[in-house]
């Protein structure tokens, strides 16, 4: 095997047999942004076998303070092909698929069917739950990720275990205003938040430690605080029956 992963064989949870499931996966991961970022990164140099990226933007100014993946130069380009591009640098025996489009009701069931483990790396609420909705639907397991300002939260979602719209059904009257365009995100804080998702993707692939399902993380950079939220499956969900 690739001495490349000596220090992730070493750790025993994950040992030569998980490695080798790490390079026999597929993740998805949707929002090649602040999130996506970290997330892409860290998958690549851990060894994930293909690392699909969906994402429909182009590389912008504005996005260069917290997306890590993206450079000066990248400015203009679909950030699926400048994702994929650092990915090839960082690892070139990962595979890379682009899905060069946003995620929406009438390609989602097809991309996320096609890979093991999905990353919600996405700012929209309305898509986030699209996800949510279609990850459940098809028993695929998968990690949320929120972050804004100085703040940040992630849960993950495996098949009988409580899903997003349990903690909260719907987005909430007026909570759209809430945004990065308004609010603002500290770039350090979306990295802590994907980093924190790459590792239950690769806890999920390996089957080591306790994944954040049946609760919502929460981080506030400002006090430098983490707590967590229980979620109990709601009865009468709508994604997920409870």
């Amino acid at each position: 095997m690739d001495t490349r992963y000596d220090r992730n064989i070493r750790i025993k949870e994950i040992g030569a047999e998980g490695q080798n499931k790490l390079l026999s996966s597929s993740v998805l991961v949707i929002g090649a942004g602040g999130l996506g970022s970290p997330v892409i990164y860290y998958l690549a140099a851990a060894g994930t076998g293909t690392i699909a990226i969906a994402d429909g933007d182009e590389v912008e100014v504005i996005n260069l303070n917290r997306q890590i993946l993206h450079f000066e130069s990248d400015l203009g380009r679909l950030k699926t092909d400048s994702a994929a591009d650092k990915v090839k640098k960082l690892n070139s025996k990962v595979k890379v698929i682009c899905h060069p489009q946003m995620i929406n009701a009438q390609n989602a069931a097809d991309i996320i069917s096609q890979y093991d483990f999905i990353i919600d790396a996405v700012d929209n609420f309305a898509v986030k739950y699209l996800i949510n909705d279609t990850c459940v639907k098809l028993k695929k397991p998968y990690c949320h990720g929120g972050a804004l300002a100085w703040g940040g939260q992630l849960m993950t979602y495996t098949p009988g275990q409580a899903c997003l719209r349990c903690f909260m059904s719907n987005v909430p009257a007026g909570d759209d205003a809430h945004t990065s365009i308004n609010d603002g995100i500290l770039g350090a804080v979306a990295g802590n938040i994907g980093t924190l998702q790459a590792m239950e993707a690769v806890k999920y692939i390996t089957n080591a430690g306790t994944l954040n399902t049946g609760r919502m993380l929460f981080f506030d950079g400002l006090k430098m605080q983490y707590r967590v939220l229980n979620i109990t499956k709601k009865q009468g969900c709508t994604a997920c029956g409870g």
